[in-house]
């Protein structure tokens, strides 16, 4: 009898602090993330984001299926990603699809994520030797209201496993979804201008990275063809802007445009420069097979100089370098094309862990010039410089396409290599008028600016998107002659979200997932002792623990 009153007095106690801990936890929300790298810990940005979100949020996942292990990896980390995010916020409503459920509608669903940019990728599935071809569509969608945007999963490394895609691709689920909830949910506030006037990158040439920015900010072409009759009213009309894109001039800045853009910067205006300072294209060159390259005047270098940089006239040739595809013959009708290493065009890649380019793949530059670093006042990082076996070669300089076949002493390039290509630049940023003549009067002309952000590319064609047959335009990144897609387009984006970023997400690109994953090598080799490991002994232990349990059970109430 004292006993059941004791286990009855002991149920209430339980059933009481239960009923606390669940009245209190109506009141107060607390998640304990136990991985070591925190990869379950949102960050404050994306609480902030998801925050403002006051209506239902959908989230369709297209990571269902029959796919390799890999896959089932991004898919359990994206699932418990969304977890985490539905947790802080129950507007947010996530499912899993298969598109390709249906066999009969396979051909037309597919058709229809081609239309909608969602590429899906072909992987080889092997088990127990037999192998297999199946189709994943790695991507997400978002919807809010009416607007909707897509979210990669899986990010592209050229050379990379599928393990190792996975791995970089669960680095950045985080900063994809926070970018998809935040283009979706929040107002275009900022504005782009795109400077025309001087010769620069025509629009069907920079189509897709003119497409991507407008899904997030306000965006506009910005000629400076009226400097010329009302340079005030023109840099009156320029300073509404937040940003402004200098994308290839090819034609000098008069002292009056410079003037504009100059105290469009020291009032705040951030600027992203793509700068090419000799004189040679990649189009002509296929199309004669030689070209002299010379030195360009843009008349920018006092300007640029004054800031703290300067862009060399000179070509980097790079060891490191993207190939290009030559005809070297004919089979049967059709000509034979062969792919080689391009010593001007360097496959750059990032080495520097600022959230701009952290865990970037390669990107491509065409006639690149080196950037030299000088010292003032201004914070300076170097985002992307060449591998450490280029070197700089001086200008004028005749280029043929016969060069693929040199084969140039790699000891021409030690110690000459590391050439900085792209330079953030922080701080305030002093007139190149200052202490001088104006070329025109300006009754607010500020010698020393505000605190400010200017990014400086030495390659307008880093930002060029290639044409396909119909002239119509093709993902930034991608070269249709190799069939290569570089992260042209992930830089340029995160270069403009970084100068605009007012609330801090491009810093989430900066976490660090550290992510183990079964080698699928040594799992084949030794197939039954892995199942026998992973599947044998939890069954033992718990069979070992029943037994155990049961025993020590008997002998206490048997007595």
């Amino acid at each position: 009898m004292e006993n059941k009153k004791t286990n009855l007095k002991n149920l209430l106690t339980i059933a009481g602090i239960l009923v606390i801990l669940n009245f209190a936890g109506y009141f107060f929300f607390k998640r304990f993330d136990l991985t070591a790298d925190k990869r379950y810990t949102l960050s404050e940005t994306s609480l902030n984001i998801i925050k403002e979100i006051k209506e239902p949020l959908y989230v369709d996942v297209f990571l269902e299926g029959n796919f390799p292990g890999e896959f089932k990896k991004l898919q359990t980390e994206t699932q418990q990603l969304l977890e985490e995010f539905k947790a802080y916020n129950s507007n947010i409503i996530f499912q899993f699809v298969n598109p390709l459920e249906k066999e009969e509608d396979r051909e037309k669903i597919m058709q229809q994520f081609y239309d909608r940019g969602l590429t899906p990728l072909n992987v080889t599935m092997n088990e127990k030797g037999k192998q297999t071809q199946e189709v994943v569509f790695p991507w997400a969608v978002v919807t809010y209201g009416n607007k909707s945007a897509k979210v990669p999963l899986l990010k592209n490394m050229m050379g990379a496993s599928t393990a190792e895609k996975v791995v970089s691709s669960v680095q950045h689920l985080e900063y994809a979804f926070a970018n998809g909830f935040n283009t979706v949910s929040k107002k275009r506030e900022k504005k782009v201008a795109i400077i025309k006037g001087n010769g620069e990158l025509q629009d069907v040439q920079i189509a897709d990275f003119l497409k991507s920015v407008r899904e997030n900010y306000y965006i506009g072409p910005f000629t400076l063809d009226s400097v010329a009759k009302d340079p005030n009213n023109t840099l009156i009309a320029l300073k509404k802007y937040d940003l402004a894109i200098i994308a290839k001039p090819t034609e000098a800045f008069t002292d009056e445009e410079k003037e504009v853009l100059d105290q469009f910067i020291i009032n705040g205006g951030k600027t992203l420069w793509l700068v090419d300072q000799v004189n040679m294209e990649m189009d002509s060159l296929m199309s004669t097979g030689e070209n002299l390259a010379y030195p360009r005047d843009l008349n920018l270098n006092d300007m640029f100089f004054k800031y703290g940089i300067r862009i060399k006239p000179d070509l980097i040739k790079d060891f490191q370098a993207s190939p290009i595809s030559l005809a070297t013959g004919q089979q049967g009708s059709a000509t034979q094309y062969t792919q080689f290493p391009w010593l001007f065009a360097p496959a750059v890649y990032s080495e520097s862990v600022h959230p701009i380019v952290s865990n970037l793949d390669a990107l491509k530059f065409d006639f690149t010039n080196p950037i030299e670093v000088l010292k003032n006042d201004i914070k300076k990082t170097v985002l992307l410089k060449s591998s450490k076996y280029s070197k700089s070669v001086g200008t004028p300089v005749q280029v043929n396409l016969n060069m693929v076949s040199e084969k140039p002493d790699l000891k021409e390039f030690e110690n000459k290599g590391n050439l900085p290509v792209a330079v953030l630049m922080e701080g305030k940023f002093h007139s190149v008028y200052q202490n001088r003549v104006l070329p025109f009067k300006e009754t607010g002309f500020a010698p020393i600016g505000k605190e400010n952000k200017m990014i400086v590319i030495s390659d307008g064609d880093v930002i060029k998107n290639q044409l396909d047959k119909n002239f119509q335009p093709l993902e930034l990144g991608f070269d249709k002659w190799t069939n290569n897609l570089y992260a042209n387009k992930e830089f340029m984006m995160n270069c403009v979200n970084y100068l605009l970023d007012d609330n801090g997400l491009i810093n989430i690109r900066s976490k660090e997932v550290d992510l183990p994953i079964l080698d699928s090598a040594k799992v084949q080799e030794n197939y039954t002792f892995s199942q026998i490991i992973t599947v044998g002994v939890p069954i033992v232990i718990l069979l070992v623990f029943g037994l155990v349990f049961t025993f020590l059970r008997k002998r206490k109430y048997s007595k």
